[in-house]
């Protein structure tokens, strides 16, 4: 009975089954259900930024990514993506990585308000020297994540082990076992968009008497912001808190204004700036508008402009002039209002710094209305107009203190009033009524900081944030209205790319060098079968034998 099972098999594999066999098994594999989601992962990047200005390129000039993962000591040639920390890049890495590298990915901190100072301050400078050079490779920002901190685990290892390796054959023994990774960013090439517009929004409260007979004042903030990139630069400092001021301003005059006891004999000018961060496209285009055109405005005879950008961080606030104002000017007179207001709270500084139309990018919004001779200054905290912290991705909500923008606002508010008022200071119109309120400046300053604000990402017409600025103005001023610039299509002084964020898959993948080994196992195993079924006759000829002298045995 046994042997005439036997019989059978052996007739099977004396025909043509063995040859089914191997073309069916590795199709059964091929077909076979594998689960792929740990062989794959997912994650939401950030591109650098890319933009011209002025006919000059910025930032990143490449988007799409297919090339292996490499820890940052461990990647040699162009066919590789780095991925590394940012804490872990200094400024010489990058500037070899943008020179021979393929591609970079960096892992942002989970918290970056959580970093120390010492950390921010490097990664600052990090992002300076990255935004200050052409850089042509893609370059590309994730927030970090527990799997993306596995696969950066695992390249570092790889890289650490082929560097312990005792022998060759231990290396080319790691080589093989090892896991690699594929980063892969499909998308198209970075193209620039079309029907871009800069979008800035004015209005006015309108002084007691003959609007053109009375003396103007225009308050200035640009709202857009700047970091290394678009979508991770929410401008909370710079200048979330200049316009979370000038909104408070707003506020707390139209109060004053609504009522005749309150209502000044000054025309209050207020206006939201686009692109400030793009050389102060916004305030060029509404002094042209506003200076150059038939119907004149009231900014033409404007006492003096305020500008406010960065007004919250350090102990010391400074008026960036540039022309020291004229003894018993207006302008004099608001500076000394200011330094009374702010005794004995903190100490306002004036500082003079002459234009320099050979920069690309002006230093200070002002500087946009001091060429036009109009008496103008900024209002900031910063010293500095090169400070790094008015364009970055770690100027986060978090890193804003509300107490102190809520007592640089009252010192504005107090010197405004006294000015217009004609009073001195303790004397004030504002009441436990009609005052600033903290509360207030936070809900403008969450709102603002809650969202990017690059100028690349709020370009089309009818953007949310821009129309939502335009509600909140017309709710308190008269006369609002959104004014727009486009770039001139010949000599456009500013051009935006597409490709602002994207989604980076990530593969893991056997390195080159076990598609050779699993090559020649392959091939031996084939051979294996192919002399198994060549002299397969013979040995059954032989298997008698063997049950036979078994069985003798047995017995």
């Amino acid at each position: 009975m046994i042997f005439s099972e036997a019989d059978e098999l052996a007739e099977l594999f004396k025909g043509y089954f063995p040859f089914y066999l191997l073309i069916a098994l590795p199709i059964f594999i091929i077909i076979s259900p594998v689960c792929p989601v740990g062989a794959s992962h997912e994650f939401p990047v950030y591109r650098m930024q890319q933009y011209d200005l002025h006919g000059v390129p910025h930032g990143c000039r490449s988007a799409p990514v297919n090339l292996e993962a490499r820890a940052l000591t461990g990647w040699s040639t162009s066919r590789h993506c780095v991925v590394a920390r940012m804490q872990d890049i200094t400024a010489d890495q990058f500037r070899e990585i943008r020179a021979k590298a393929g591609a970079l990915l960096v892992v942002l901190p989970e918290d970056l308000s959580a970093l120390s100072e010492d950390n921010k301050q490097a990664l600052i400078e990090l992002e300076r020297g990255m935004l200050f050079q052409e850089v042509f490779i893609p370059v590309y920002f994730a927030v970090w994540s527990p799997a993306l901190q596995e696969i950066l685990d695992d390249v570092t290892h790889s890289r650490l082990t082929d560097e312990k390796a005792a022998t060759a054959a231990q290396a080319l023994l790691h080589s093989v076992s090892a896991n690699g990774y594929q980063i892969v960013i499909n998308t198209n090439k970075a193209s620039p968009k079309v029907d871009i517009n800069i979008a800035s929004i004015q209005g006015k409260l309108s002084g007691y008497g003959v609007e053109d007979k009375l003396p103007t004042i225009a308050i200035v903030a640009h709202y857009d912001s700047f970091g290394v990139a678009p979508d991770l630069s929410f401008g909370a400092e710079s200048n979330g808190s200049g316009v979370a001021m000038l909104l408070e301003l707003v506020r707390l005059f139209s109060n004053l204004y609504s009522t005749s006891q309150t209502h000044a004999r000054a025309n209050l000018l207020f206006f939201l700036s686009g692109g400030g961060k793009l050389n102060y496209q916004g305030s060029k285009k509404w002094l042209e508008d506003s200076l150059d055109s038939a119907d004149g405005s009231i900014l033409q005879e404007a006492s003096f402009v305020i500008c406010l950008d960065t007004v919250t961080s350090g102990n010391s606030l400074y008026l960036h002039v540039s022309k020291p104002p004229r003894e018993g000017s207006a302008l004099a007179q608001f500076h000394k209002e200011l330094r009374t207001a702010s005794a004995g709270k903190v100490q306002v500084e004036l500082v003079h710094k002459k234009i320099n139309l050979a920069e690309e990018v002006l230093a200070w919004e002002h500087e946009r209305f001091s060429i036009r001779r109009l008496p103008a200054f900024t209002f900031s905290s910063m010293r500095s107009h090169k400070d790094p912290k008015r364009g970055t991705i770690l100027d986060v909500r978090q890193s804003v203190q509300v107490d102190k923008l809520t007592r640089n606002t009252e010192i504005v508010a107090q010197a405004l009033a006294s000015h217009i008022y004609n009073i001195s200071y303790p004397a004030s119109p504002f009441s436990d009524d009609v005052g600033v309120e903290e509360d207030s400046l936070k809900v403008w300053l969450d709102f603002l900081a809650g969202q990017p604000r690059a100028a690349q990402l709020l370009a089309e017409k009818n953007n949310p944030l821009v129309q939502t600025l335009n509600d909140i103005l017309s709710r308190y001023l008269k006369d609002v209205k959104v004014l727009y610039q486009s770039p001139d299509k010949r000599d456009p002084e500013f051009v935006f790319y597409d490709v602002t964020k994207a989604t980076v898959n990530v593969y893991s993948v056997k390195p080159a060098v076990f598609d050779l080994f699993l090559t020649f196992a392959i091939a031996l195993y084939l051979g294996l079968v192919y002399l198994f079924v060549q002299n397969f006759p013979s040995l059954y000829s032989a298997m008698p034998f063997f049950v036979s002298s078994k069985k003798n045995k047995i017995h």
